[in-house]
C-alpha cells in the first residue's frame, strides 16, 4: 500500500478506524432520523383528526345530529336562530353532482388515452404524450376554476340559454378535465406492467391489436385500472376552488346539473373566510362539513385499496 510521506501504518489503522466508526454511526443514526419523519406525519393526521372530532362533538351539541342528516336545506346564515337550518344533504347532493359530472367526462377519456398510450403509441409518441400528461395533472385548480367560468360556463350557455352563470354542469365538466391525466397516468401504468409475454401470446394466438387490448390486457389490469378510477373520483370529492369559482354558493337539494349548487368543500371555503364567526355554531359547522368530507374520501380510499388487492394479478 502506498503511504505519503511522513504517514507510518499506525496513522493509516487510526484513520480508517475513524472513518468505520462515521460509517457506523451514520448507519445507526439514518433509521432513528427516519423513524422520526415517520412518527411526525403519524402524530400531525392524528393531530388533525383529534381537532376535526373535538370541533365537530361541539357542533353536534348545539345541533341535533338527525337534523344534521335528515334536513335537506342548509341554512346556516339565516337571520334569527329559529331559521337556521343545518341540512347536510343539501351540500352532498351538490358534491355528488358534480363528482358524477366529472366521472362521467374522466373515465372514457382517461381510459382511452391510457389505452392509446399503453397499447398503440409508439415509445416516441409515450415519451412525448405521457409528460404532457403529468404537466395538466399539476396545473394549479384555481386555473381550472377561471377556466370553467370565463370559458366553459359561456361555451355551455350558447347550447343551453337558461343556464345560470353559476351551476354544477360547468365545473363538472372541468373536474373531470382535472382527473383525466390522474386516471390516464395510473391507468396506463397498471397496463404497462402487464407482461409483454401475454401480449406475444395473444397476438401468436391470432388475437389483433383491438382485442388484445379489450379482451387480454384491460381484464388483466383491472384492479389498477378500477383503483385509479376510485382515486380520480375521490379527487374529484374534494375539489374546492373549481365549484367555489363556477359553482355558486346556493346549497340546493338538487339533482338538476343546470341549477346553482353548493358542494361541501364550496361551502367551507365561504364560511372559513369571514362570513362565520369564531365560536358560532356556524364556525363548529365547518368541523362538521369537513367531518363529513373526511368519511366520504375514507370510504373511497379504503374502497380503493379493497379493489387493488381483491382482484391483483400476480405474474
Amino acid at each position: 500500500m502506498a503511504m505519503s510521506s511522513g504517514q507510518s501504518i499506525r496513522d493509516l489503522i487510526k484513520e480508517k478506524k475513524a472513518k468505520n466508526s462515521s460509517g457506523r454511526l451514520v448507519e445507526k443514526a439514518v433509521p432513528v432520523i427516519l423513524l422520526l419523519t415517520a412518527i411526525v406525519s403519524v402524530l400531525t393526521t392524528l393531530g388533525i383528526l383529534y381537532t376535526l372530532i373535538v370541533e365537530t362533538v361541539i357542533f353536534f351539541s348545539q345541533v341535533p345530529f338527525m337534523e344534521f342528516i335528515t334536513k335537506t336545506e342548509w341554512l346556516p346564515f339565516a337571520s334569527g336562530d329559529e331559521n337556521k337550518v343545518y341540512g347536510i344533504s343539501a351540500l352532498v347532493s351538490g358534491t355528488l353532482l358534480v363528482t358524477v359530472i366529472a366521472t362521467i367526462v374522466a373515465v372514457p377519456f382517461g381510459l382511452g388515452a391510457a389505452i392509446y398510450l399503453s397499447e398503440y403509441a409508439s415509445d416516441r409518441v409515450r415519451r412525448i404524450v405521457k409528460p404532457i400528461l403529468e404537466i395538466l395533472a399539476g396545473i394549479p385548480t384555481i386555473v381550472y376554476g377561471f377556466f370553467a367560468l370565463t370559458f366553459v360556463t359561456p361555451l355551455l350557455q350558447k347550447l343551453i340559454p337558461d343556464l345560470p352563470f353559476f351551476n354544477a354542469l360547468s365545473p363538472g365538466i372541468v373536474v373531470g378535465i382535472m382527473i383525466i391525466p390522474m386516471i390516464a397516468s395510473l391507468s396506463d401504468d397498471a397496463m404497462s406492467s402487464v407482461p409483454n409475454a401475454i401480449r406475444e401470446g395473444a397476438l401468436a394466438m391470432g388475437a389483433t391489436k383491438f382485442e388484445l387490448a379489450i379482451k387480454i390486457i384491460l381484464p388483466a389490469a383491472i384492479s389498477g385500472i378500477v383503483a385509479s378510477f376510485v382515486l380520480g373520483i375521490s379527487r374529484a370529492i374534494g375539489e374546492t376552488m373549481i365549484v367555489t369559482l363556477a359553482g355558486g354558493s346556493n346549497p340546493n337539494f338538487t339533482f338538476n346539473p343546470t341549477e346553482t349548487i353548493q358542494t361541501m368543500t364550496s361551502y367551507i371555503v365561504q364560511a372559513s373566510t369571514g362570513d362565520a364567526g369564531f365560536g358560532t355554531t356556524q364556525y363548529y359547522s365547518i368541523y362538521a362539513v369537513g367531518m363529513t368530507l373526511f368519511v366520504f374520501t375514507l370510504i373511497m380510499n379504503i374502497l380503493a385499496q379493497y379493489i387493488s388487492r381483491r382482484f391483483r394479478e400476480e405474474y
